[in-house]
Order: structure tokens, then C-alpha cells, then sequence
């Protein structure tokens, strides 16, 4: 689906428990291809640092389910400096389309002492739009969200389905590298978070496996519910 220019995915979430989880990760490894990004079965940890204005506009947008919101975060894949993805994941409702391009350490270093300049020669509409957001816009780190990440996924359709495991809420920093990091958990109970993603159709044999008619639809924000944890333990 086109919008705005802009090519959209249906995106769906399911809270499991873990029973499900257990059932469903066995028949989507059996059927499925494993994502490129995995090193093994257990999957990959993601670390994401979520910026937002001084208004927590990102924040209060999901909360009051505006139909058209955004966030900007900064991503790294197993704790590694060697792939730092600049992203915005735009939502319209069901749909979803996500922007990324590559920064460097040094210029992750920049903007976390509040220099944002270092990205002022950088070429790409989404650093440009970042910087404006940073300079003018008063956007500023808020929370990191880190999980083990699950993947699955099938090119007829462009399906990836993961299962986000163990998400938890950096609560001392905001710094994607801290060593001194403490993490808390954010979800109460033994519950994973399926995602299924896919462009224009859902394979009949994709949905069979994933059972989406016997699961209940989630509005999950993982960002939510991180700034949620952290808020919580800073008041305990």
C-alpha cells in the first residue's frame, strides 16, 4: 500500500504466553527461514535509544491513539558499535513504514553530547529531518528498550514474523554502550510479544501456523512501556 509516497505494512502484535510462544516458535522454525540477522535459535539482542520532544508528544500520540505518529530512535544489534541504524517508524493506523540510514560512532557520540551539527553534511532526508527535530524541535534521549529477538520470515508477501523476548528498560542511562547499564524488566510475567509483518497479503499457510484468529490483538508499544517501567522505578 502506497501513502503519501511512502510504501506502508501491515503490522499486527500478540501478546503470548508461553505456552503459545513455545508452540508457534517450534512450527514457524520448521516452516520458515530463520532471519539472516540470527546467529542462532535464541535470536539477537536489539538495543534502541527513543528520542522525544520536551512534550512527550511521541508519547502521548500512541497513548491517545492519534492515527498518523512517528518516533526516532537509534538502534545497535548485539551491543556491537559496527551497525548503528539512524531510524523513524511511521504508523497510520494498521500499517506501518520505517526509514533507516547508517551512522557512524562518532557521529552517535556528537549527538549524545548535544551536538547535532556533525550530521549537517550528511546528504539523507531522514538525518536532515532528525537534526531539525534535535535542533528545533528540543528532541532528546528518553529511553532505552532492549529485547531478544526472534525472527522468521517468508519472501512470498515480504512475512516476518519475530517473537521479542525478555524486554527490558535501561533505567540508570541512556547510553546505548554504558557498560554500568541497569536493565529492568518491563513486562510482569513470562510473555513474549509476536509481530507480524507483511506488504500487501498474508499467505493462507503463514497464517495457519501463526494462528492469528485464536490469539487477541495488542496495541503494544514497546517504547510505552518502557517509559513506563522506567518512570515506575524511579518512583519506588
Amino acid at each position: 500500500m502506497q501513502f503519501q509516497g511512502r510504501k506502508l505494512r501491515h503490522e499486527f502484535k500478540y501478546y503470548l504466553n508461553t505456552h503459545e510462544y513455545l508452540s508457534l516458535s517450534q512450527k514457524a522454525a520448521a516452516l520458515l527461514r530463520m532471519d539472516s540477522h540470527s546467529p542462532g535459535r535464541e535470536g539477537y539482542g536489539i538495543r534502541s535509544l527513543y528520542f522525544d520532544g520536551v512534550h512527550d508528544h511521541s508519547l502521548h500520540d500512541k497513548n491517545n491513539g492519534v492515527f498518523a505518529r512517528e518516533k526516532y530512535r537509534i538502534r545497535i544489534y548485539n551491543g556491537s558499535k559496527d551497525h548503528i541504524s539512524l531510524e523513524r517508524k511511521s504508523k497510520y493506523g494498521d500499517y506501518v513504514c520505517k526509514d533507516a540510514a547508517r551512522l557512524t560512532h562518532r557521529e552517535y557520540e556528537s549527538i549524545m553530547n548535544g551536538d547535532a551539527e556533525i550530521l549537517s553534511k550528511r546528504e539523507e532526508a531522514l538525518v536532515q529531518q532528525f537534526r531539525t527535530a534535535l535542533v528545533h524541535r528540543a528532541f532528546r534521549p528518553v529511553v532505552i528498550v532492549d529485547y531478544i529477538r526472534e525472527a522468521y520470515v517468508y519472501d512470498l508477501g515480504n512475512v516476518r514474523i519475530t517473537f521479542d523476548k525478555m524486554l527490558s528498560a535501561g533505567v540508570n542511562t541512556v547510553d546505548l554502550f554504558d557498560d554500568a547499564m541497569v536493565l529492568r524488566e518491563a513486562i510482569m510475567g513470562p510473555l513474549t510479544i509476536m509481530e507480524v509483518k507483511y506488504d500487501s497479503f498474508l499467505p493462507v499457510h503463514v497464517r495457519q501456523i501463526i494462528e492469528t484468529e485464536k490469539h487477541v490483538r495488542s496495541s503494544i508499544s514497546k517504547y510505552v512501556i518502557c517509559r513506563e517501567a522506567r518512570y515506575r522505578h524511579f518512583k519506588e
